[in-house]
């Protein structure tokens, strides 16, 4: 090949690349308005989604993701009296009597609505019975609770079991490991929305999968979580940090993550006077 074909064949390649970024965009412009009349059906001008790189493993942290706890550190919590205990890549609740009293671990960041992913393990083997037995829970917001026990084969109260909305809503079905398997949460909290004047828009929401099986779909939250009382919801800001409860049982955690979810994850029935 000569040096001027070598030159011809290049200003060619050229002018292919740039003709082929110069077309316009996958879609359509002469579609039917979607409704609210931002976007057409196919619609070429839509932005496209945002790239989020899902890790290796099932259950790993993707990379938009705040890790909470990656089996090393606890940097991201604070506890209520005393450090939680890190043994082969958990921690564990240690006994109240060694913490000098109630010691929940509280994130030092604050969330709103989030995607939350945690593994735990009830202790093995079981001492105690009903809510003695495994006791822990998830506190979005540190008010809205959803239930860690250890379930298996552990009769107690309906609505106080794992995977219920604790004091309220049990959960679709009992998916529990027994006691010292890992177990696993997927959750999706949405934060409940409140008027200028303190008053409720809209309620908080939660979906989770225990063990990636459903226990609470888009499930409506009465309020901050109360024990023998019927839970009501009180005025509080858009973010708050998310605690892990001690009920003094030796509960361990690992793999706790979280992605913050943007306005469009629930836009769809946000409404116009919604704070």
């Amino acid at each position: 090949m000569t040096l001027r074909t070598m030159v011809a064949l290049g200003a060619t390649l050229i002018t292919l690349s740039t003709s082929g970024s110069a077309q316009e965009k996958p879609g359509f412009k002469d579609t039917p308005m979607l409704p609210g009349g931002q976007w057409r059906v196919h619609d070429a001008d839509r932005p496209a989604p945002v790239v989020v790189t899902p890790a290796k493993q099932p259950g790993g942290a993707p990379s938009d993701a705040v890790v909470l706890f990656d089996g090393r550190s606890l940097n991201a919590w604070t506890p209520q009296r005393k450090a939680w205990p890190i043994t082969d890549g958990a921690m564990t609740v240690p006994s109240r009597a060694s913490a000098g009293g109630e010691n929940a671990l509280v994130t030092k960041q604050s969330f709103g609505d989030v995607q939350l992913h945690l593994e735990f393990r009830s202790p093995n083997p079981p001492t105690k019975t009903s809510q003695d037995r495994g006791n822990s829970g998830i506190w979005f917001m540190q008010r809205y609770e959803v239930q860690i026990l250890d379930g298996y084969r552990n009769p107690t109260y309906a609505d106080g079991t794992v995977g219920a909305v604790y004091g309220f809503k049990p959960p679709l079905a009992n998916a529990a490991r027994a006691p010292g398997e890992w177990q696993s949460y997927d959750i999706v909290f949405e934060r409940p929305r409140f008027a200028a004047d303190g008053s409720l828009v809209r309620p908080a929401y939660v979906t989770a999968f225990l063990n990636g099986v459903l226990v609470q779909n888009h499930q409506a939250m009465l309020g901050t979580t109360a024990w023998r009382q019927v839970a009501k919801y009180t005025a509080h800001g858009d973010a708050a940090p998310i605690q892990l409860q001690d009920h003094d049982s030796p509960v361990s955690f690992r793999n706790i993550w979280v992605r913050p979810l943007p306005e469009a994850a629930i836009a769809q029935d946000l409404k116009e006077n919604v704070k």
